[in-house]
């Protein structure tokens, strides 16, 4: 017990002594990292990942604008700005139609927080990643989750979604628009009013697509849609359609989009991903997903070729041509390379480029001959 008593004594002291030195050094100051010291280095990438995509000077410039007051009349301006560019964007005449200061993520969980209370029955129709996550979404709010499944590389006919609607009688379908995951694009043309006449409402995806392919929130009966800043408008991540935004960079990327028409977007998106599935088909590879019908035209999948590891490929592209392109995601891990040409990089000199790169990479990775 004695030494018990003389242990504890001495730590107490020891502490004492620890606290007296750090009194004694408080007046001194941290130095800084030597790390902020030197200039800000930043590699000049070619992103035709899944997102994010290159930002366009016009955009750069307009978020290197003056700051101005969040309650100045010219604030107001650009948040309707914002406001009527992503009506347009969407197809609709809603008055509620903002962006939130968040990712595609953050607009996820805005919309089904804001629809489903605890105990709401909520059928996810997952083909890939994102359906999973609304659905982990849900279920941690207290919904009562049903899911519908579907290979990745494969979409939903209004046939299996109305079968589950019978089934599970849900307040609310959440489905992805472009599946990034995977590449499919998923045909949304009498899901609105299918979803209604089982009263439900429809909640899509469109984080991937908007903007290089169709979606028309009014006429498809589209009661909640949410995307991101950073894939085909091509503003820097952290804004998301369906809430408002004081940054000006995202009216930019909308007023792109607007000056260049929706129809032209989405003809431009769908003529590049025409040329380079034909040349991957020309280098011998193949598409993931098998129906033409079902590519999303904004991120390509390619099967990861017979006898390489994807990461070889990726890894050596973005080494010898800053190229960057990805890995599956989800269910498609390991599966696939994914390819995005979005907004600004969706172009014929992209295309070339990437298959280029492509062609290179198959010629110079190792290929397991087993």
């Amino acid at each position: 017990m004695q030494g018990t008593v003389r242990g504890i004594s001495y730590s107490l002291r020891c502490a004492a002594q620890r606290s007296a030195s750090v009194r004694m050094s408080s007046h001194s100051t941290l130095p800084p990292s030597p790390a902020l010291l030197q200039p800000l280095q930043v590699p000049q990438r070619l992103m035709l990942g899944p997102g994010p995509s290159n930002v366009p000077p016009r955009i750069l410039a307009a978020g290197g604008l003056h700051v101005i007051g969040h309650m100045h009349p010219e604030t107001f301006k650009i948040m309707d700005d914002i406001k009527l560019g992503i009506q347009y964007a969407f197809q609709t005449q809603n008055n509620l139609t903002l962006a939130v200061s968040g990712s595609g993520h953050c607009a996820m969980e805005t919309a089904i927080f804001n629809v489903v209370e605890n105990g709401d029955v909520v059928l996810v129709a997952a083909k890939g990643i994102w359906g999973e996550r609304a659905a982990d979404i849900a279920q941690r709010i207290g919904a009562d989750v049903r899911l519908i499944s579907k290979p990745p590389g494969e979409g939903f006919t209004l046939k299996e979604i109305e079968k589950g609607l019978a089934e599970h009688k849900p307040c609310l379908l959440f489905i992805t628009h472009g599946e990034s995951s995977s590449g499919v694009v998923q045909p949304l043309d009498g899901l609105g009013d299918l979803c209604h006449r089982y009263n439900c409402l429809l909640l899509v995806d469109s984080v991937a697509s908007l903007g290089g392919a169709p979606i028309y929130m009014d006429k498809q009966g589209i009661d909640i849609l949410y995307s991101g800043s950073q894939k085909v408008l091509n503003a820097p991540p952290g804004t998301a359609p369906i809430s408002f935004s004081e940054a000006a960079c995202l009216r930019e990327g909308l007023a792109i989009l607007a000056e260049k028409g929706l129809e032209q977007s989405w003809e431009q998106h769908r003529e590049n991903a025409l040329r380079f599935h034909k040349g991957l088909e020309d280098l011998g590879l193949k598409l993931f997903v098998k129906d033409p019908a079902l590519r999303l035209p904004t991120v390509t999948t390619i099967a990861v070729p017979e006898g390489y590891d994807w990461k070889d490929i990726t890894t050596y592209i973005m080494k010898k041509y800053s190229i960057e392109i990805t890995g599956g995601l989800g269910p498609s891990s390991g599966k696939v390379l994914r390819v995005g040409l979005m907004g600004y990089n969706s172009t014929k000199a992209n295309v070339d480029r990437v298959l280029e790169a492509l062609r290179d990479a198959l010629q110079h990775c190792p290929k397991n001959k087993m």
